[in-house]
Protein backbone atom coordinates (compact mmCIF):
# COMPACT_ATOMS: atom_id res chain seq x y z
CA UNK A 1 0.00 0.00 0.00
CA UNK A 2 1.31 3.37 -1.03
CA UNK A 3 0.12 6.84 -0.94
CA UNK A 4 -0.28 6.81 -5.13
CA UNK A 5 -2.71 3.48 -4.74
CA UNK A 6 -5.88 5.52 -4.32
CA UNK A 7 -5.31 8.85 -6.24
CA UNK A 8 -7.91 9.76 -8.69
CA UNK A 9 -6.98 9.73 -12.54
CA UNK A 10 -6.18 13.70 -12.39
CA UNK A 11 -2.85 12.90 -10.25
CA UNK A 12 -1.51 11.05 -13.13
CA UNK A 13 -0.33 12.45 -16.42
CA UNK A 14 -1.11 9.88 -19.27
CA UNK A 15 -4.77 9.11 -18.30
CA UNK A 16 -5.23 13.11 -16.98
CA UNK A 17 -3.59 14.56 -19.98
CA UNK A 18 -1.53 11.86 -22.74
CA UNK A 19 -4.60 9.90 -23.52
CA UNK A 20 -7.13 12.83 -23.59
CA UNK A 21 -8.57 15.17 -26.38
CA UNK A 22 -6.64 18.40 -24.83
CA UNK A 23 -10.23 19.55 -25.49
CA UNK A 24 -11.47 17.19 -22.81
CA UNK A 25 -9.01 18.20 -19.87
CA UNK A 26 -11.19 19.41 -16.99
CA UNK A 27 -11.23 19.38 -13.28
CA UNK A 28 -8.13 21.87 -13.44
CA UNK A 29 -9.20 24.00 -10.77
CA UNK A 30 -10.50 23.40 -7.75
CA UNK A 31 -11.96 26.54 -6.53
CA UNK A 32 -11.26 27.68 -2.47
CA UNK A 33 -14.79 30.10 -2.98
CA UNK A 34 -17.87 30.56 -4.45
CA UNK A 35 -17.84 33.43 -6.86
CA UNK A 36 -21.88 34.41 -7.57
CA UNK A 37 -23.55 36.68 -9.39
CA UNK A 38 -23.86 38.75 -7.01
CA UNK A 39 -20.40 39.42 -5.82
CA UNK A 40 -19.00 42.40 -6.71
CA UNK A 41 -16.14 41.49 -8.86
CA UNK A 42 -13.10 43.81 -9.57
CA UNK A 43 -10.55 42.74 -12.29
CA UNK A 44 -7.03 44.49 -12.48
CA UNK A 45 -3.38 43.59 -13.85
CA UNK A 46 -1.88 42.22 -16.94
CA UNK A 47 -3.54 42.56 -20.12
CA UNK A 48 -5.43 39.08 -19.90
CA UNK A 49 -7.46 40.61 -17.45
CA UNK A 50 -9.54 42.58 -19.35
CA UNK A 51 -10.98 38.87 -21.17
CA UNK A 52 -11.89 37.78 -17.55
CA UNK A 53 -13.64 40.73 -17.01
CA UNK A 54 -15.56 40.57 -20.13
CA UNK A 55 -16.60 36.83 -19.60
CA UNK A 56 -17.78 38.01 -16.12
CA UNK A 57 -19.80 40.76 -17.37
CA UNK A 58 -21.12 38.60 -20.31
CA UNK A 59 -22.03 35.45 -18.35
CA UNK A 60 -24.52 38.27 -16.06
CA UNK A 61 -21.78 38.39 -13.31
CA UNK A 62 -21.54 41.41 -11.27
CA UNK A 63 -18.24 42.79 -12.58
CA UNK A 64 -17.58 46.56 -10.95
CA UNK A 65 -16.70 49.55 -13.04
CA UNK A 66 -15.86 51.88 -10.51
CA UNK A 67 -14.42 54.76 -12.99
CA UNK A 68 -17.20 54.75 -15.75
CA UNK A 69 -17.20 56.55 -18.97
CA UNK A 70 -18.59 60.30 -19.40
CA UNK A 71 -22.05 60.00 -20.71
CA UNK A 72 -20.77 62.87 -23.28
CA UNK A 73 -18.04 60.26 -24.80
CA UNK A 74 -19.48 58.08 -27.77
CA UNK A 75 -18.98 54.41 -26.73
CA UNK A 76 -16.70 53.53 -29.47
CA UNK A 77 -14.51 56.06 -27.99
CA UNK A 78 -14.39 54.68 -24.70
CA UNK A 79 -12.50 51.48 -25.30
CA UNK A 80 -9.53 53.69 -26.41
CA UNK A 81 -9.41 56.03 -23.50
CA UNK A 82 -9.32 53.03 -21.17
CA UNK A 83 -12.88 52.87 -19.73
CA UNK A 84 -14.18 49.53 -18.71
CA UNK A 85 -10.66 47.86 -19.55
CA UNK A 86 -10.15 47.60 -16.01
CA UNK A 87 -11.98 47.90 -12.82
CA UNK A 88 -10.34 51.55 -12.33
CA UNK A 89 -8.45 53.81 -15.45
CA UNK A 90 -5.43 52.99 -14.66
CA UNK A 91 -4.29 50.99 -17.63
CA UNK A 92 -2.10 48.15 -16.91
CA UNK A 93 -1.03 46.49 -13.78
CA UNK A 94 1.95 44.61 -15.02
CA UNK A 95 4.01 43.63 -11.25
CA UNK A 96 2.92 43.34 -8.64
CA UNK A 97 5.33 46.39 -7.00
CA UNK A 98 2.49 48.34 -8.99
CA UNK A 99 -0.38 47.48 -7.74
CA UNK A 100 0.73 47.93 -4.47
CA UNK A 101 2.48 51.42 -5.12
CA UNK A 102 -1.21 52.43 -6.36
CA UNK A 103 -2.91 51.15 -3.29
CA UNK A 104 -0.43 52.63 -1.06
CA UNK A 105 -1.09 55.86 -3.25
CA UNK A 106 -4.74 55.68 -3.00
CA UNK A 107 -4.61 54.47 0.90
CA UNK A 108 -1.78 55.57 2.33
CA UNK A 109 0.00 59.00 3.57
CA UNK A 110 1.99 59.10 0.68
CA UNK A 111 0.97 61.00 -2.19
CA UNK A 112 1.70 59.89 -5.51
CA UNK A 113 4.67 62.36 -7.48
CA UNK A 114 3.77 65.27 -9.58
CA UNK A 115 5.96 63.81 -11.85
CA UNK A 116 4.54 64.06 -16.28
CA UNK A 117 5.73 63.38 -18.97
CA UNK A 118 6.06 65.70 -22.26
CA UNK A 119 5.49 65.20 -25.82
CA UNK A 120 4.62 66.97 -28.47
CA UNK A 121 3.08 69.90 -26.60
CA UNK A 122 1.14 67.31 -24.59
CA UNK A 123 0.84 66.28 -21.07
CA UNK A 124 1.63 62.33 -20.17
CA UNK A 125 0.96 60.53 -17.15
CA UNK A 126 3.91 58.04 -16.33
CA UNK A 127 2.14 55.74 -14.04
CA UNK A 128 -0.84 55.60 -16.64
CA UNK A 129 0.41 56.37 -20.36
CA UNK A 130 -1.88 54.77 -22.61
CA UNK A 131 -5.13 56.06 -21.66
CA UNK A 132 -5.52 59.51 -22.65
CA UNK A 133 -5.11 58.92 -26.86
CA UNK A 134 -2.76 61.82 -27.22
CA UNK A 135 -1.97 62.89 -23.74
CA UNK A 136 -3.79 65.43 -21.36
CA UNK A 137 -3.83 69.05 -22.74
CA UNK A 138 -2.35 70.88 -19.16
CA UNK A 139 -0.67 69.28 -16.26
CA UNK A 140 -3.85 70.05 -13.99
CA UNK A 141 -5.92 67.81 -16.23
CA UNK A 142 -3.15 65.40 -15.86
CA UNK A 143 -3.22 65.57 -12.42
CA UNK A 144 -7.15 65.62 -11.71
CA UNK A 145 -7.67 62.60 -13.80
CA UNK A 146 -4.81 60.58 -11.62
CA UNK A 147 -6.59 61.81 -8.34
CA UNK A 148 -9.70 60.42 -9.99
CA UNK A 149 -8.32 57.11 -10.89
CA UNK A 150 -7.14 57.01 -7.17
CA UNK A 151 -10.90 57.75 -5.82
CA UNK A 152 -12.14 54.91 -8.08
CA UNK A 153 -9.94 52.69 -6.44
CA UNK A 154 -10.89 53.37 -3.19
CA UNK A 155 -14.27 53.02 -4.38
CA UNK A 156 -13.38 49.61 -5.85
CA UNK A 157 -11.39 48.24 -3.36
CA UNK A 158 -14.19 48.93 -0.41
CA UNK A 159 -16.85 47.93 -2.29
CA UNK A 160 -15.75 44.61 -4.07
CA UNK A 161 -16.39 41.13 -2.76
CA UNK A 162 -13.64 39.76 -5.03
CA UNK A 163 -10.60 41.04 -6.18
CA UNK A 164 -8.90 39.27 -9.38
CA UNK A 165 -5.49 40.58 -9.84
CA UNK A 166 -3.37 39.14 -13.18
CA UNK A 167 0.15 39.08 -13.01
CA UNK A 168 1.89 39.56 -15.74
CA UNK A 169 6.06 40.64 -15.62
CA UNK A 170 8.88 40.99 -13.51
CA UNK A 171 11.11 43.43 -15.51
CA UNK A 172 10.15 47.32 -14.91
CA UNK A 173 11.69 50.74 -14.60
CA UNK A 174 12.44 52.66 -11.90
CA UNK A 175 13.20 55.94 -10.43
CA UNK A 176 16.70 55.65 -9.64
CA UNK A 177 16.49 57.56 -6.73
CA UNK A 178 13.48 57.34 -4.99
CA UNK A 179 11.93 53.70 -6.44
CA UNK A 180 8.83 54.81 -8.25
CA UNK A 181 7.86 52.79 -10.48
CA UNK A 182 6.74 53.27 -14.29
CA UNK A 183 4.36 51.66 -16.40
CA UNK A 184 6.59 51.61 -19.13
CA UNK A 185 9.88 52.46 -19.83
CA UNK A 186 10.15 56.38 -19.83
CA UNK A 187 11.13 57.90 -23.58
CA UNK A 188 9.38 54.89 -25.46
CA UNK A 189 5.43 56.74 -24.79
CA UNK A 190 6.67 59.62 -24.05
CA UNK A 191 9.10 61.43 -22.12
CA UNK A 192 12.83 61.40 -21.80
CA UNK A 193 15.29 58.21 -20.53
CA UNK A 194 17.79 59.40 -18.34
CA UNK A 195 20.34 56.59 -17.28
CA UNK A 196 21.42 58.37 -14.35
CA UNK A 197 17.38 58.76 -12.79
CA UNK A 198 16.32 55.46 -15.08
CA UNK A 199 16.69 52.12 -13.46
CA UNK A 200 15.90 48.54 -14.92
CA UNK A 201 15.17 45.95 -12.26
CA UNK A 202 13.95 42.25 -12.60
CA UNK A 203 12.19 41.28 -9.95
CA UNK A 204 12.83 38.45 -8.38
CA UNK A 205 10.99 35.82 -6.55
CA UNK A 206 11.26 37.71 -2.43
CA UNK A 207 10.46 41.05 -4.21
CA UNK A 208 7.33 40.34 -5.70
CA UNK A 209 6.42 37.84 -3.12
CA UNK A 210 6.62 40.95 -0.27
CA UNK A 211 5.18 43.55 -2.55
CA UNK A 212 2.10 41.04 -3.35
CA UNK A 213 1.70 40.55 0.57
CA UNK A 214 1.91 44.20 1.29
CA UNK A 215 -1.04 44.62 -1.60
CA UNK A 216 -3.06 41.96 -0.30
CA UNK A 217 -2.29 43.71 3.32
CA UNK A 218 -3.94 47.15 2.05
CA UNK A 219 -6.70 45.28 0.50
CA UNK A 220 -7.54 43.69 3.99
CA UNK A 221 -7.08 46.98 5.62
CA UNK A 222 -9.93 48.94 3.63
CA UNK A 223 -11.83 45.40 3.07
CA UNK A 224 -11.54 42.88 5.40
CA UNK A 225 -13.97 40.32 3.83
CA UNK A 226 -12.25 40.50 0.27
CA UNK A 227 -11.23 37.41 -1.34
CA UNK A 228 -8.48 37.73 -4.05
CA UNK A 229 -8.14 34.94 -7.05
CA UNK A 230 -4.94 35.53 -9.03
CA UNK A 231 -3.98 34.40 -12.17
CA UNK A 232 -0.75 34.94 -14.54
CA UNK A 233 -0.86 36.24 -18.14
CA UNK A 234 0.01 33.65 -20.83
CA UNK A 235 1.41 36.26 -22.94
CA UNK A 236 4.85 36.21 -23.43
CA UNK A 237 7.22 39.67 -22.96
CA UNK A 238 6.86 41.99 -25.92
CA UNK A 239 10.35 43.00 -25.12
CA UNK A 240 13.07 42.29 -22.76
CA UNK A 241 15.73 45.05 -21.31
CA UNK A 242 17.10 41.37 -19.03
CA UNK A 243 20.14 41.12 -21.51
CA UNK A 244 18.72 37.07 -21.82
CA UNK A 245 16.90 36.03 -24.96
CA UNK A 246 13.19 37.38 -25.27
CA UNK A 247 11.97 33.15 -24.99
CA UNK A 248 14.84 32.55 -21.58
CA UNK A 249 13.58 35.86 -20.43
CA UNK A 250 9.19 35.45 -20.65
CA UNK A 251 10.42 31.72 -19.13
CA UNK A 252 11.46 33.08 -16.56
CA UNK A 253 9.23 36.07 -15.34
CA UNK A 254 6.18 33.95 -15.65
CA UNK A 255 7.96 31.24 -13.84
CA UNK A 256 8.65 33.62 -10.58
CA UNK A 257 4.48 35.03 -10.94
CA UNK A 258 3.69 31.45 -10.94
CA UNK A 259 5.15 30.47 -7.70
CA UNK A 260 4.98 33.35 -5.75
CA UNK A 261 0.94 32.89 -6.92
CA UNK A 262 1.31 29.34 -5.95
CA UNK A 263 3.00 30.49 -2.59
CA UNK A 264 0.04 32.82 -1.47
CA UNK A 265 -2.83 29.96 -2.43
CA UNK A 266 -0.97 27.71 -0.40
CA UNK A 267 -0.45 29.80 3.00
CA UNK A 268 -3.61 32.65 2.61
CA UNK A 269 -6.99 31.06 2.74
CA UNK A 270 -8.68 34.09 1.13
CA UNK A 271 -6.23 33.79 -1.81
CA UNK A 272 -6.90 31.03 -4.70
CA UNK A 273 -4.92 31.00 -7.77
CA UNK A 274 -7.12 29.86 -11.14
CA UNK A 275 -4.59 28.20 -13.88
CA UNK A 276 -5.18 30.40 -17.08
CA UNK A 277 -1.88 30.51 -17.73
CA UNK A 278 -1.25 26.51 -17.84
CA UNK A 279 -4.61 26.15 -19.38
CA UNK A 280 -3.09 28.39 -22.83
CA UNK A 281 0.59 27.49 -22.34
CA UNK A 282 0.85 23.84 -21.51
CA UNK A 283 2.16 21.10 -23.51
CA UNK A 284 -1.04 19.31 -24.47
CA UNK A 285 -2.69 22.27 -25.65
CA UNK A 286 0.27 23.02 -28.17
CA UNK A 287 0.38 26.75 -28.88
CA UNK A 288 -3.02 25.99 -30.31
CA UNK A 289 -4.58 28.94 -28.50
CA UNK A 290 -2.33 31.62 -29.72
CA UNK A 291 -2.66 33.84 -32.61
CA UNK A 292 0.09 33.86 -35.57
CA UNK A 293 2.27 36.16 -33.40
CA UNK A 294 2.54 33.71 -31.11
CA UNK A 295 1.82 36.07 -28.23
CA UNK A 296 -2.27 37.20 -28.77
CA UNK A 297 -4.68 34.84 -27.51
CA UNK A 298 -7.52 33.87 -29.57
CA UNK A 299 -11.08 33.91 -28.57
CA UNK A 300 -10.94 29.94 -28.72
CA UNK A 301 -8.81 30.41 -25.98
CA UNK A 302 -10.24 32.54 -24.03
CA UNK A 303 -13.33 30.82 -24.13
CA UNK A 304 -11.64 27.72 -23.50
CA UNK A 305 -10.38 29.38 -20.30
CA UNK A 306 -13.68 31.21 -19.02
CA UNK A 307 -15.35 27.98 -19.68
CA UNK A 308 -12.80 26.23 -17.35
CA UNK A 309 -13.78 28.37 -15.11
CA UNK A 310 -17.31 28.65 -14.98
CA UNK A 311 -17.28 24.74 -15.02
CA UNK A 312 -14.97 24.00 -12.37
CA UNK A 313 -17.30 26.63 -10.21
CA UNK A 314 -19.99 24.80 -10.70
CA UNK A 315 -18.59 21.33 -10.27
CA UNK A 316 -17.69 22.55 -6.72
CA UNK A 317 -20.40 24.50 -6.00
CA UNK A 318 -23.27 23.69 -8.56
CA UNK A 319 -24.32 25.66 -11.27
CA UNK A 320 -25.62 29.55 -11.08
CA UNK A 321 -29.13 29.83 -10.15
CA UNK A 322 -29.87 31.74 -13.39
CA UNK A 323 -28.96 29.54 -16.25
CA UNK A 324 -26.79 30.50 -18.40
CA UNK A 325 -27.93 32.15 -21.76
CA UNK A 326 -28.25 29.85 -24.92
CA UNK A 327 -26.17 31.29 -27.84
CA UNK A 328 -27.66 31.03 -31.06
CA UNK A 329 -26.17 29.07 -33.78
CA UNK A 330 -23.90 30.86 -36.30
CA UNK A 331 -24.21 30.12 -40.08
CA UNK A 332 -21.74 29.25 -42.15
CA UNK A 333 -21.46 32.98 -43.31
CA UNK A 334 -21.34 34.13 -39.64
CA UNK A 335 -18.30 31.60 -39.09
CA UNK A 336 -16.31 32.53 -42.01
CA UNK A 337 -16.33 35.84 -40.93
CA UNK A 338 -15.54 35.62 -37.24
CA UNK A 339 -12.66 33.20 -38.42
CA UNK A 340 -11.21 35.88 -40.59
CA UNK A 341 -10.96 38.29 -38.04
CA UNK A 342 -10.29 36.04 -35.17
CA UNK A 343 -6.52 37.12 -34.91
CA UNK A 344 -7.03 40.91 -36.02
CA UNK A 345 -9.56 40.96 -32.54
CA UNK A 346 -7.48 39.25 -30.70
CA UNK A 347 -4.28 41.63 -31.13
CA UNK A 348 -6.46 44.80 -31.37
CA UNK A 349 -9.32 44.12 -28.17
CA UNK A 350 -7.06 44.37 -25.69
CA UNK A 351 -5.06 47.23 -24.17
CA UNK A 352 -1.22 46.17 -23.47
CA UNK A 353 1.10 49.26 -22.87
CA UNK A 354 4.31 46.54 -23.28
CA UNK A 355 3.14 45.76 -26.77
CA UNK A 356 4.04 49.52 -27.64
CA UNK A 357 7.89 47.95 -26.93
CA UNK A 358 7.90 45.73 -30.20
CA UNK A 359 8.32 48.96 -32.19
CA UNK A 360 11.88 49.33 -31.15
CA UNK A 361 12.39 45.87 -32.81
CA UNK A 362 15.33 46.37 -35.35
Amino acid sequence: MTPYDDLPQSSFWRPAVAERDPLQIEGLWTPKFRIARRDRIVTAGSCFAQHIGRALAARGYHWLDAEPAPSRLAEALRGQFHYGTFSFRTGNIYTTNMLAQWLDWAFGDTPPPEDLWDKDGRVFDPFRPAVEPGGFVTREEALASRAATLSAIRRAVTQADVFVFTLGLTESWQHSRSGVEYAICPGTVAGKFRPRYHRFVNQGYDAVLSRMRDALALLRTHNPRLRVLLTVSPVPLTATASGTHVLNATSYSKSVLRAVAGTLAQEDPGVDYFPSYEIITGTPFRGMFYAGNLRSVLPEGVGFVMDSFFADQARVFGAPATAEPTPTPETRAERQSREETEQGDAEAALHCEEELLGAFAK
